[in-house]
């Protein structure tokens, strides 16, 4: 297992007092996987990668059974010791990347910072234009064509397609073995979003590394995604494979997202009303007890003011005292007596 995350939490100071943003959050990460987390702005998704990666507030306090990297404990590391394995083991993609490049800097000299001195062969007099060929290369297995003038452009002079190619480019430089990529089409048209994630997918073939997708939309899942998690306010709801979890979810949270899909709504007729979860999503400062999902979920029932436990079937598991398939079950039961 790359990743191993065991009841994660993040508590964070407020001015109402401490809060549990992160509720005992567990996700595994195969070697090779391509794994998507899903769930709506707020959801606490990118709260995960920033445990992972170490970008923790001063204000918030973290407690996990365990934050595993290939069977080393992340919260056990010094900083430095951190650095070692953030720097080259796990990188990061950003939204909006041209916020997160340096302006004052060309692209060619971020590239080359980012290129280590053992990724090139070379002496000392000659690596700086070995690292100069390096990231050229770099920037054409992006499908960069006009590779000479992004290098010597800085990153406000490039569309947001480029800037996310070159975001890429530079978390990639030394191959990591887990590259996670934290909502990095939002806000891109259709064309640029398809070009963007059909290259995350060609970079897992090459390189075999693992990918953790972060999205509040299952309309822009990859194709390629092995499996699916999905989190509403700091809480897992459901894990399994990717055609299991759209075709035959057992969450009503993980049902209601498909239901929003334009899978499921492109034969709607006009005037019909969506189907959407009823309520809004409560303030950290009130976060319902037991199943955070409960004052919205229209399967709720008394006992989901306790947080339900896990439940592990075949390659699936799912957080709920009333899955769908029990209600399914009893409504045939009904209509059969």
């Amino acid at each position: 297992m790359l990743i191993d995350i065991r009841n994660l939490s993040i508590f964070a100071d407020t001015p109402q007092g401490e809060v549990r943003v992160l509720d005992r959050v567990s996700l595994q990460i195969a070697e090779g996987e391509i794994h998507t987390l899903v769930g709506e702005s707020g959801s606490g998704k990118s709260l995960v990668a920033r445990a992972i990666m170490g970008f923790v507030n001063p204000n918030w306090r973290i407690q996990a059974d365990r934050l595993w990297f290939k069977g080393t404990d992340l919260l056990n590391l010094t900083a430095k010791q951190r650095r070692e394995i953030i720097g080259v083991d796990i990188a990061m993609i950003f939204q909006d990347a041209a916020r997160y490049l340096d302006p004052n800097t060309t692209i060619r000299e971020q590239l080359k910072e980012a290129i280590l001195d053992e990724d090139v062969k070379a002496t000392f007099w000659t690596r700086s234009k070995a690292k100069d060929e390096y990231a050229r290369n770099l920037l054409l297995k992006m499908g960069v064509k006009n590779y000479e003038q992004v290098l010597a452009s800085y990153p406000f002079e490039l569309s947001d397609g480029a800037a996310q190619k070159v975001m890429i480019a530079t978390a990639i430089a030394h191959r990591p073995h887990l590259l996670i990529a934290d909502e990095p089409t939002t806000a891109m048209e259709p064309l640029t979003r398809a070009q963007i994630y059909r290259l995350l997918a060609q970079l897992h073939q090459r390189f075999k590394m693992s990918i953790l997708v972060i999205t509040q939309d299952l309309n822009t899942i990859m194709q390629e995604t092995d499996r699916i998690t999905t989190i509403y306010c700091g809480q897992i709801m459901e894990t399994g494979h990717k055609n299991t979890m759209l075709t035959k979810p057992l969450h009503p949270y993980t049902d209601a997202l498909n239901y929003t899909s334009l899978v499921q709504t492109e034969n709607l007729k006009p005037r019909d009303r969506l189907k959407t979860l009823p309520g809004i999503e409560p303030t950290l400062q009130n976060m319902p007890k037991g199943c955070r999902l409960g004052p919205r979920c229209r399967y709720a029932r008394q006992n989901c003011i306790m947080r339900p436990e896990i439940t592990n079937l075949k390659e699936h598991s799912y957080y709920c005292h009333h899955p769908i398939r029990e209600f399914e079950n009893s409504k045939n039961k009904g209509e059969n007596s």
